[in-house]
């Protein structure tokens, strides 16, 4: 079920409570965290898109699956994605998808949603306002150029970022930053990055395309399935409950 108006609004609470709320990295957050009151000024005014690893699903029973990259060289992936109608969520970067845009094509045309994970995978926090935002509205760009989309979501590299990354984000038309709150480690038992150990409706899950482990991504995708099924939730697409 869309929820996109519901989402508008939670976006709108969400940005405002950004203005007033603690500053607090990526691997302790809560559902909304904000950057540290550092980096380069700049920027038009827009209001910072909120920071996110939860999402309210309104009584829907619903996790989202996101990918950073390195999908497109999983032998099944793009079939697994077809197969299941899986509405995935991946962010690319453009130096390490730009060379396999041609299968990230194909993945959209079964149904994945194509996001910012930046230009260079350069970690944006330190990082000047100008910096950032060439980083983020580069590969805005480069993705508008080769698949006609426009993202709205970001997840900065390696989940840092600080304020001037919301500034940048938000001066490109971004209207939330992704995080994570559950990701499989390499035996694929899921680890969280804050409260319970339990995967919850509107967890947002991060499977990472590279990390070492025995089994393909396609197999791990798999194995979180039965996870995510045997909790009793499905996977629905992230961008429609924001």
């Amino acid at each position: 079920m869309r929820r996109r108006r519901a989402g508008a609004a939670v976006c709108a609470a969400l940005a405002a409570a950004l203005l007033t709320g603690c500053g607090q990295q990526h691997g302790g957050g809560g559902t909304v965290a904000r950057g540290d009151e550092a980096g380069g000024a700049g920027g038009t005014g827009a209001a910072p898109p909120p920071v996110l690893d939860h999402v309210p699903t309104h009584g829907d029973r619903v996790v989202f699956l996101t990918y950073d990259d390195g999908a497109e060289r999983a032998p099944g992936f793009t079939d697994l994605v077809r197969d299941r109608r899986l509405p995935v969520t991946l962010f690319l970067a453009d130096t390490v998808a730009g060379p396999a845009y041609g299968h990230f094509a194909r993945l959209r045309a079964v149904g994945a949603s194509l996001q910012n994970h930046t230009l260079d995978h350069t970690v944006l926090r330190g990082l000047p306002h100008a910096g950032q935002h060439a980083e983020i509205c580069g590969q805005q760009r480069k993705l508008n150029s080769r698949f006609g989309v426009r993202p709205r979501l970001l997840r900065p590299p390696h989940g840092r970022y600080d304020a001037a990354t919301l500034r940048a984000a938000a001066d490109c038309g971004i209207t939330a930053v992704v995080l994570w709150r559950a990701a499989p480690d390499a035996t694929g038992s899921l680890a969280f990055t804050r409260g319970e150990p339990r995967l919850r409706p509107g967890d947002i899950i991060a499977v990472d395309p590279d990390h070492p482990a025995p089994h393909s991504l396609t197999q791990r995708t798999e194995h979180l399935l039965r996870q995510i099924e045997a909790a009793g939730l499905r996977v629905a697409a992230l961008e429609e409950y924001l």
